[in-house]
C-alpha cells in the first residue's frame, strides 16, 4: 500500500464467522480503505454496514463486466452496502472485494467505491459500484457480513486509514 495508507486492523477468521466486524475506528484519518480476501460455506452476498445501521439507508449503482457482456444495477432504500453484486462468495476460490470509504468522520453523507473481482477459472467478473450512506454521522464501526452462512476460516479482512496527502 502507498506511504499514506495506514493498517488499522486486520482480522484472520481462525474458524468460520458469519461477520468481521472494525469497532472503535479513530477520526483520525481522511479516508478509510478496506481489502477483504475470502471464501464462505455457501454461496453467499457479502454486505457492509456502518454503525450496526440496519435501516434502508444504503443505495447503490454498480457496473459489471463478465466476460459476456456489461451490465448496470441500480438500487436505493437497501439495507447495506453491497461487496458482491456479481457473484456470490465463492467455497472454494477466494475472491477480493474492496471498498474505499470518503470522509467517513465528516459531516455529510458517505459515499463508498467498491470493487469486486473473482475468477472462477475463466468465468469470474469484475464490479464496480458507487454507493451512499445516507446518514451524516462518523463512522466508528464496519460490520462485514454474510447472510445465512459463514465465512470460511483463513478468511481475511484489513481496515487501513488513509492519511492526509
Amino acid at each position: 500500500m502507498p506511504a499514506t495508507y495506514e493498517p488499522i486492523a486486520t482480522t484472520t477468521l481462525g474458524s468460520a464467522a458469519a461477520s468481521i466486524d472494525f469497532t472503535s475506528i479513530p477520526a483520525t484519518y481522511t479516508d478509510l480503505r478496506i481489502v477483504f480476501v475470502g471464501t464462505s460455506t455457501a454461496a453467499t452476498g457479502l454486505r457492509m454496514q456502518f454503525n450496526s445501521d440496519t435501516g434502508t439507508n444504503y443505495s447503490r449503482t454498480t457496473l459489471t463486466g463478465d466476460g459476456s457482456g456489461v451490465y448496470a444495477q441500480r438500487g436505493t432504500n437497501i439495507t447495506f452496502i453491497s461487496l458482491g453484486v456479481n457473484d456470490n462468495l465463492n467455497t472454494t476460490t477466494p475472491t477480493m472485494r474492496c471498498a474505499d470509504i470518503f470522509s467517513y468522520a465528516g459531516s455529510t453523507n458517505k459515499t463508498v467505491l467498491t470493487e469486486e473481482s473473482s475468477d472462477l477459472n475463466g468465468s469470474g467478473g469484475v464490479v464496480r459500484g458507487v454507493q451512499l450512506w445516507r446518514n451524516t454521522g462518523a463512522i466508528t464501526s464496519i460490520s462485514l457480513n454474510v447472510s445465512g452462512t459463514t465465512m470460511k476460516t483463513g478468511t481475511t479482512a484489513t481496515l487501513y486509514g488513509i492519511k492526509s496527502a
